[in-house]
């Protein structure tokens, strides 16, 4: 990854401001294509309004400028850096409630681009190597850090439907790990077939699809920012899930221990992150009681530090518990669409939407290129 971006979209990174002007020429050109394109959703999502993020502490290790993935720990925090070109910042960081770095944990060979990570009930810290900007990855890869492991072990994976970008990982309550796609439209959910092998690939299998809810939250990518995830996290009952994007943070209810079931049929509560300049972690506080949040720094100004910023979580209405459909109570009319009409409605919809946020990365990549504002080579 480039260590001095202005901005990223899609998978695509834009140094500095003029990046930033293209992204927002871009957004708001691609905007005009979606209106036209769909309707307007359904209904309002589930918005809970808890007061703005308060600083819990700021980061001030120079190493630290480009953190991907958060989680809490019992005395601190684990960070990652966002597959950063320079070897000091390859290191899984441990920090102290205060943010300062406290212990690292070098990889032991490079990883590819480090998006993500979660923690075990058991303390097993998982970092997600998911990125995949080029879709050009055959392979995948998870790291597993043992608690007070020295050495993290590497499990490579393989899509079944060719490569995808991603960015969050969720670390479900069994320790089973699920990977969320990047994507518009609706983010893939992956999972191993099998159990991870150092020194083999294993199969993952498309398990179901997640369609977060619109929202208008402020960010720096506009419409596109508010659709892709970035982030993801379990609570520490394992009764809830988080995903993130760029925007807003959705908070699933889990009550069986089925995270595919509650991401694929519940309804979540939507809990607003605006103005980070670039969001893609979040985790839960230990008590389970509050959001963090830490956006990455790079291509900000000159002395800009990454604050953890804390979000209180209000209590989960009943109305946002997963659906269920009840009984009909009469013979449906003739002029009444049954839900396979919806849904085939509904995936039109979706699958509008995607194509132009697909689209609207084409439009931006083939600015960046007849602007010469490319994206430094990372050694893959």
């Amino acid at each position: 990854m480039d260590g001095h971006t202005g901005g990223r979209l899609m998978g695509i990174r834009l140094r500095g401001p003029a990046g930033r002007r293209w992204v927002t020429a871009g957004a708001a050109l691609a905007a005009v294509i979606i209106v036209g394109a769909a309707p307007a959703a359904a209904g309002p999502p589930t918005v809970l309004s808890p007061a703005a993020g308060t600083p819990a502490c700021q980061v001030r290790d120079g190493r630290l400028n480009e953190i991907s993935g958060m989680a809490a720990t019992g005395d601190g925090f684990v960070v990652v850096n966002d597959g950063a070109d320079e070897e000091a910042r390859r290191r899984i960081f441990f920090l102290d409630a205060d943010c300062a770095v406290v212990r690292t944990v070098r990889y032991p060979s490079r990883p590819r681009d480090t998006e993500d990570l979660g923690v075990g009930a058991d303390g097993t810290v998982w970092v997600a190597d998911v990125g995949d900007n080029d879709r050009s990855r055959r392979t995948v890869a998870l790291w597993r850090l043992r608690p007070g492991g020295k050495r993290p072990v590497l499990y490579r994976l393989a899509y079944p439907d060719g490569p995808h970008d991603a960015e969050a990982l969720l670390v479900a309550g069994d320790g089973r790990p699920l990977i969320v796609t990047k994507q518009g439209g609706g983010a893939g959910l992956y999972r191993p077939t099998a159990a991870l092998r150092p020194g083999a690939t294993v199969p993952l299998a498309r398990v179901g699809q997640v369609r977060l809810p619109s929202t208008r939250t402020r960010n720096p990518f506009f419409f596109v920012g508010r659709s892709v995830v970035t982030g993801g996290a379990t609570a520490p009952d394992g009764r809830r899930v988080v995903l993130r994007t760029y925007a807003d943070a959705f908070e699933f209810d889990v009550p069986d221990g089925d995270v595919v079931a509650a991401l694929t049929t519940g309804t979540p509560r939507v809990v607003p992150l605006p103005d980070e300049p670039q969001g893609e972690s979040v985790t839960y506080s230990r008590d389970g009681r509050s959001l963090l949040t830490v956006s990455e720094t790079a291509g900000q100004p000159p002395g800009t530090r990454p604050t953890i910023l804390r979000y209180a979580l209000a209590p989960a209405p009943a109305s946002t518990r997963p659906r269920t459909d009840p009984a009909p109570a009469a013979p449906r009319s003739a002029d009444v669409p049954d839900r396979a009409d919806r849904a085939g409605r509904g995936g039109a919809m979706s699958a509008a939407v995607g194509a132009a946020v697909a689209a609207l990365a084409l439009l931006v990549l083939g600015m960046v290129t007849a602007r010469g504002v490319g994206r430094q080579d990372r050694g893959k």
